[in-house]
């Protein structure tokens, strides 16, 4: 198994580079660092005329590459990567497909507050374009004290795609051997537009339960008896109220369906998951709606 961390020498991108570290060390993967440098398009006039300015930039990236590696724990397997591209999000899906990578990890943009996601314009496009799992890392993740993940938590929802994401949470958390929690998040809201105008807040509750039950047993059918699974409601007058609630510790990873708008075997981020990375404060990852070929 291989995870490619979509790498920039910033504070964002030693985001990325700890949590890539952390979810190497928990599935026994090899860590690939990735860098993607814009093509030459002009030459500054610093640069002398013999000296080519792809070749300084890169020596340089190379320097941070090497500065990266050397920062990741001797115990874990890593390789870094140097390429040029127009585009650094498609760039990065180039280094998937070309080492067969199982998944992404990218660090939030710059601007978000310390211990939420803030979603750049790298993230979009990969939540746009991604045809394997892409893996969020909060702003200020590289301070992190966990060593692996400690417990996944898998937002499951009704709609089409949810069998996969609980295939590949159970999965995950076979390989990782971590507690698996499933939670449906209850939006209390009466002027929701998915809400019935019969309804209350108990039945909205009720049928909650109901399906959290169902996915308990469809998971728990997947596990060794002993495998430590739970199941949990987190309601509230808004998705974020309800995600607050919930209780969460350093190590802990959340994942999450695509989009039922999204293409097969592509990301796209619907809006209960935008809606919890607004308020979560720790990893999120963004799971196709349909499994891809390397997934095992």
């Amino acid at each position: 198994m291989r995870l490619v961390v979509g790498y920039l020498a910033t504070p964002s991108g030693e985001d990325g580079l700890a949590l890539g570290a952390q979810l190497a060390r928990s599935l026994g993967a090899q860590l690939d660092i990735c860098m993607v440098l814009p093509p030459d398009r002009t030459v500054p006039a610093r640069v002398p005329a013999e000296t080519g300015f792809d070749d300084i930039l890169a020596s340089r990236a190379q320097r941070w590459l090497n500065e990266a590696k050397s920062s990741v724990p001797s115990d874990i397997d890593v390789d870094v990567h140097l390429s040029f591209h127009e585009s650094f999000a498609q760039g990065i899906l180039d280094e998937v497909t070309r080492l067969d990578a199982h998944a992404i990890v990218v660090g939030a943009a710059g601007d978000g507050l310390l211990g939420r996601h803030s979603v750049g314009s790298v993230s979009t496009e990969l939540l746009h374009s991604a045809h394997v799992p892409l893996c969020l890392a909060p702003r200020g993740h590289r301070h992190s004290s966990a060593k692996k993940i400690r417990e996944v938590t898998c937002a499951l929802g009704t709609r089409v795609g949810a069998d996969v994401l609980l295939r590949t949470a159970v999965r995950t958390s076979k390989r990782m051997e971590t507690p698996l929690r499933l939670v449906s998040l209850v939006e209390l809201d009466p002027h929701h537009h998915l809400r019935d105008h019969r309804d209350t807040s108990e039945s909205v509750r009720e049928r909650a339960v109901a399906h959290a039950q169902s996915t308990l047993d469809e998971a728990k059918s997947a596990l060794p008896e002993d495998f430590p699974v739970s199941v949990m409601i987190a309601d509230g007058s808004s998705v974020e109220s309800a995600v607050r609630k919930l209780d969460w510790q350093d190590g802990d990873l959340v994942m999450v369906g695509s989009s039922r708008l999204a293409q097969p075997r592509r990301l796209f981020l619907g809006s209960t998951a935008a809606k919890m990375l607004r308020v979560l404060p720790v990893p999120m990852v963004v799971v196709p709606k349909q499994e891809f070929p390397n997934s095992e």
